[in-house]
């Protein structure tokens, strides 16, 4: 005989709800293509020209509709059905992938082509925070809001963990085509596993002309509230300077370690696996809900690793040390989901996780210059640069957040 539902714990709560657990699994899959995606795209931009700065060009294509789009995309997700927006972003994700595994396949396959397909799955990105993971905390519900967002923030931890391993291993023994089939298969079984969800939402009327004013509305939300502000300052920092990294890894595993496709999908993978374990801490950690100390030094504790990380002698000590380091990811990454939905109004949430969103979508800048500096200086001394601008970049906003 099951224990009362008072009597277990909110983990057990969420994964017995049909609807969390078609939406969780959703992300997942979609989450995993997506990091597939991105480095085989980078492998192959690599390949052929031999450049961080293309491997960088390519994949940067992912961030720009996040920046240019997110905060119109967080006021459209209050006026339109939430469900449907998420359902076409991961059809036309899917659309994508099929033609770029038809044109590897004919051997017509070149670097504007998954320029054009990276803008596509950004696109579709744009609206993950305002869409799936909004529907993931109202699903939870109030009590069950922080469980339910560390939950998936583990398993965006599990996909970028995997997502890079599947690619590295897909680009090395399958090719660009498989992997690209692989991609578009899972993107439809995600597409079917949100469509059997119920879900209700109260809605604004659309009106085009007003979505700045919206936006405009809920900045001024954002920006007087000192923990939101924080939110979107260390997301920024973040961004531009600490995960724009991935965008040189292929370079970086093959001019420092000389290391295979696989081995770079393993120096991928390190920094999410170490995330994966602090992000379980979080899910099942019972008593008050963290907040501003435990981002900052999340954040702080990541970059500090990732300089270390980027100037280790040897591939093992570059992984051990990224592993490390997604631990501090852990907690930045559930609580910049968390504190928005705890302290934003309910009647704002969407469009303050579409500046969120924005200012996610500010990691191209770091992207280009990242992939410029490692052209000149080396991977090496790129990340270690990058990394270390993002911890006075934190200083900054930690000193400008003050309540």
């Amino acid at each position: 005989m099951s224990a009362p539902a008072h009597d277990r714990s909110p983990i057990r709560d969420l994964l017995a709800d049909g609807a969390f657990l078609r939406l969780w699994s959703a992300g997942g899959l979609t989450n995993s293509m997506r990091w597939v995606e991105m480095l085989v795209s980078g492998l192959f931009a690599y390949q052929l020209t031999q450049s961080a700065f293309a491997v960088s060009l390519v994949l940067m294509s992912r961030a720009l509709p996040m920046l240019t789009a997110g905060a119109l995309a967080g006021a459209v997700a209050e006026s339109l059905n939430r469900k449907t927006l998420l359902m076409a972003g991961q059809a036309a994700t899917a659309a994508g992938a099929i033609v770029i595994a038809l044109l590897a396949a004919t051997g017509h396959l070149a670097l504007w082509h998954l320029f054009l397909n990276g803008l596509l799955g950004g696109l579709a990105w744009t609206n993950e925070l305002a869409t799936r993971r909004r529907m993931v905390a109202e699903t939870a519900g109030p009590a069950r809001i922080v469980q339910a967002v560390a939950l998936d923030t583990v398993t965006n931890s599990t996909t970028r963990m995997v997502g890079p391993l599947a690619g590295g291993f897909f680009f090395q023994t399958v090719g660009v085509t498989a992997a690209y089939v692989i991609a578009a298969t899972l993107y439809l079984v995600a597409l079917f596993l949100v469509s059997g969800v119920q879900h209700v939402q109260e809605r604004r009327q659309l009106q085009a002309r007003h979505l700045v004013r919206d936006v405009i509305a809920a900045a001024r939300i954002a920006l007087a509230h000192p923990l939101l502000r924080l939110v979107l300052g260390v997301t920024i920092a973040m961004n531009v300077f600490g995960f724009s990294y991935t965008a040189i890894l292929p370079a970086f595993g093959a001019i420092a370690f000389s290391a295979t496709p696989v081995q770079i999908g393993l120096l991928a993978a390190a920094e999410p696996f170490g995330a994966l374990l602090a992000g379980l801490g979080l899910a099942f950690r019972r008593g008050a809900p963290p907040g501003r100390l435990t981002l900052l030094l999340g954040s702080a504790g990541f970059l500090v690793v990732l300089t270390c990380a980027a100037l280790a002698p040897s591939l093992p000590l570059a992984v051990a040390l990224l592993l490390l380091g997604g631990m501090g990811t852990a907690a930045f990454a559930s609580l910049q989901t968390g504190l928005v939905m705890m302290h934003a109004p309910i009647e704002a949430r969407s469009r303050i996780l579409g500046l969120t969103t924005t200012c996610i979508g500010m990691g191209p800048a770091g992207v280009l210059l990242v992939g410029a500096l490692a052209d000149g200086f080396g991977p090496r001394m790129a990340i270690a640069l990058m990394a270390m601008a993002g911890l006075a970049a934190l200083a900054a906003v930690a000193a400008a957040t003050r309540a």
